[in-house]
């Protein structure tokens, strides 16, 4: 059989300038290929800056990052580019969503047979990144793996077929074997003895444990320099500046060795690269993770000829076997100490072990490598001719619907260095009515969110402290309480807050210790959270046992053995059972003779301590409570109509339809998203899409909620207009169901993937490999 001709191959990852190794990789590979095949090579780099960077004319198309939307225009895009195969790179964290698991929704709609080179394969991932993964897997015609521990791990714990997987060596560049004596001069290091590590500085390369040898090598090579190159890792920089590196340098000078330790604060061009590699008599590689299942710095360093010294993560182990380098325990110091000393004493050791690397190299430099990727993509195209498939054209019920972008304008223009004002005068801050520490707990979840979608920034943690400072100061240790509501002139209106703001706060407070990233933020909040948590139990206020178990549940996500914090769960849903059992009828499955406000809270309470505390009763009655709201909540017409606040639903009275809340949408967006994940029924999709569309003109009035034009949310929908003002609640309640519906449909992206898609993409596979063997 005569193999497809290759003429166009589009490269999607990372690329330069941005500056990290899946960039470098992403470059070299395309440059590789097309150097040996003369094919067209264009590249689709993913932006994790807004505006990307100053890319190369290779670059046609790019990605933004957290924009699930652009993966899909960007499929489209290739799709209509003449494109004939596809190579993704595909490492953890370079992707939006859980798991990256936007870069499915690219897969599913390209109709260009994919070669994905896996960076990394973790051996025991979470449930989130094997589900990704084995999507990734099903829906790529072809996967490349750099080790054979990592194509043992795809096949043993992935499930992989043999058959689809290609074993490729990372790529090196090809350079002469020299004397590292040849480089010292142009680095002014002639007549030392030179130690090097290279790459993109963070904690997890282990610099320290390196520096902390130093002392030992040094009295016995007083000419011995150890030198760091490469600049700190820029999601490391942007979060927490230059402290690794500035922490570095201190202990090098406590330890006495600063004379001997050179950092070289750059990322450096290829050419610059080798001659420092070339400069070096032992190469140093002491990463604290054994699943590091590839590493770039090492490919280079062993193929250009170094004696390595390395700590056995996955790649150096299989790398460096058989007296290949140098292999020392994790986290040990004076196992670096001794290796790197009996090196340097051991000249023809260390010779004959740079001379045996730079030749086993020779299968790595990228000329090889690129052959063997252009096999790869040769097969890959096989699979084409057998089963075209058409250009996906998708009516509305066949994808999401499309959200507004996520904007903080509002709320930003609402937030001073005080807090949140609770009011607005259409879009314009009211004064008068001042802080509420409610608005400021949903102030402070919202910027959780949004850190979790991957699109916070300094602004947002500004935000977030700012509504964390009010929360703070508005707990009166003495009563375990917070008070409520703030002048204008920051005085405190009453002593005693409202059991609701207790409950919500416990909610936001238990969000940041669950959630967030940010280490101080966890500190704090648990603290707090702690302090507060026991005055919930003295209260009768069914919505601050609500809300309070909601944050209850969010705490448990991170610190689950906290004993006391479980009894209280326990204690709140009982009382929210009993409640229930006393005022539910067979005609009113209800906890009161009234539904009045935030009602889907109650559910949704029940619903999570039910499923995760392991209590049947309580996650039944949540349900069966939450359908029979959801039917309430439903007008004539299919549309989502909360109960409203102008006399609510009572017991044998009609239901009171204005005025209607933000807050009412967002409960029931947040009870149905959790109610599907208990249960699975796709009836709370639907419930969840039919309160969120209701900001989005799909209500009674069939007008928009949601201002566009400001960020904002207008304050309730009334009998005949829409409340104009922009208050916090009514935003917050919006933005927190457009961040909660961006997470849950990002869920089921993962959880649910198309079958008749990941059906097509393995029969596809199977004929390629049918035809490869026929070949």
């Amino acid at each position: 059989m005569v193999e497809p001709e290759i003429q166009k191959i589009a490269f999607v990852g990372d690329y330069p300038p941005r500056k990290c190794g899946i960039a470098t990789f992403t470059h070299d590979l395309s440059t590789a290929v097309a150097g040996i095949a003369g094919t067209e090579c264009l590249v689709v780099p993913v932006d994790d800056l807004d505006g990307g960077y100053d890319y190369s004319p290779a670059v046609r198309f790019q990605i933004t990052e957290q924009d699930r939307d652009s993966y899909r225009r960007a499929a489209d895009f290739l799709n209509f580019s003449n494109v004939d195969v596809v190579s993704l790179q595909h490492e953890f964290g370079i992707y939006g969503g859980p798991g990256g698991a936007h870069i499915l929704t690219f897969l599913r709609d390209l109709r260009i047979p994919v070669v994905t080179t896996l960076h990394t394969v973790l051996p025991n991932p979470d449930k989130t990144l094997r589900r990704v993964l084995e999507q990734l897997i099903a829906l790529s015609a072809r996967v490349v793996v750099m080790t054979e521990r990592s194509r043992k791990t795809l096949r043993e714990e992935y499930k992989a077929p043999d058959e689809k997987i290609d074993l490729i060596a990372h790529g090196i560049p090809d350079r002469p074997f020299a004397d590292p004596n040849f480089f010292k001069d142009q680095f002014d290091l002639a007549g030392k003895q030179v130690g090097l590590t290279f790459g993109l500085l963070s904690p997890n390369k282990g610099i320290e444990v390196v520096i902390k040898a130093l002392p030992e090598i040094v009295r016995a090579a007083p000419d011995f320099v150890y030198v760091v190159l490469g600049a700190t890792h820029p999601s490391l920089l942007r979060n927490e500046g230059e402290a690794y590196r500035i922490g570095l340098e201190r202990m090098a000078t406590e330890l006495g060795v600063q004379k001997h330790v050179v950092f070289y604060n750059r990322f450096v061009d290829l050419e610059e690269l080798t001659n420092f590699i070339g400069a070096a008599d032992v190469y140093i590689t002491p990463y604290l993770n054994a699943e590091q299942a590839v590493s770039g710095t090492l490919a280079y360093s062993f193929g250009c000829g170094q004696a390595v010294i390395s700590t056995p993560y996955w790649h150096a182990d299989e790398l460096l076997a058989d007296g290949r380098g140098v292999l020392v325990p994790f986290g040990d110091s004076a196992a670096i100490a001794a290796a790197t000393i009996d090196l340097l004493r051991d000249e023809p050791r260390r010779h004959a072990m740079r001379k045996r690397a730079y030749l086993l190299g020779r299968d790595m430099v990228w000329s090889h490598v690129a052959g063997l990727y252009s096999a790869s993509f040769r097969a890959a195209r096989q699979s084409r001719p057998a089963f075209p498939r058409p250009l996906a054209i998708k009516t509305l019920d066949e994808q999401p619907l499309a959200h507004p972008k996520m904007r903080l304008d509002h709320v930003l223009r609402m937030t001073d260095s005080t807090g949140i004002f609770q009011h607005a005068i259409y879009s314009l801050p009211n004064f008068q009515e001042g802080y509420c520490t409610d608005d400021n707990a949903r102030a402070l979840i919202l910027t959780v969110l949004v850190e979790e979608l991957g699109s916070d920034s300094p602004v947002v943690h500004q935000a977030a402290s700012t509504y964390a400072a009010f929360l703070n100061h508005a707990f009166d240790p003495e009563l375990g309480r917070f008070r409520n509501f703030m002048s204008f002139d920051r005085k405190w209106l009453e002593s005693d807050g409202s059991d609701d703001s207790q409950g919500r706060t416990l909610w936001a407070l238990g969000t940041c210790a669950g959630r967030s990233r940010r280490r101080s933020f966890q500190s704090w909040a648990v603290q707090l959270f702690q302090a507060a948590l026991p005055a919930c139990a003295k209260t009768t206020s069914p919505r601050t046992w609500a809300l309070a178990l909601i944050g209850i549940h969010e705490y448990l996500r991170r610190l689950s053995g906290d004993r006391l914090v479980d009894q209280m769960r326990d204690t709140l849903t009982e009382l929210l059972i009993d409640l229930y059992e006393r005022a539910a009828t067979d005609d009113w499955p209800w906890f009161e003779d009234v539904a009045s406000y935030a009602n889907a809270k109650l559910s949704h309470a029940l619903i999570l301590s039910g499923r995760w505390s392991g209590n049947a009763k309580a996650l039944e009655i949540g349900l069966q409570s939450l359908r029979w709201l959801a039917a309430k909540q439903l007008s004539p017409n299919g549309r989502f109509r909360p109960i409203g606040c102008n006399g609510f639903c009572r017991r044998g009275e009609p239901i009171a339809a204005y005025d209607q809340q933000p807050i009412e949408a967002h409960a029931m967006i947040s009870a149905a998203i959790e109610a599907h994940n208990a249960e699975g029924d796709p009836f709370w999709i639907d419930q969840a899409h039919l309160a969120f569309d209701w900001f989005l003109c799909r209500n009674d009035l069939g007008q928009p909620l949601y201002d566009s034009s400001t960020g904002g949310c207008h304050d309730g929908l009334q009998e005949g207009r829409v409340n104009e003002n922009q208050g916090a609640e009514s935003t917050l309640a919006f933005l927190m169901s457009l961040a909660e519906m961006e997470q849950f449909e990002n869920s089921l992206a993962i959880s649910a993937a198309p079958k008749a898609a990941t059906k097509a993409a393995d029969q596809e596979t199977k004929e390629a490999l049918r035809l490869v063997h026929a070949d």
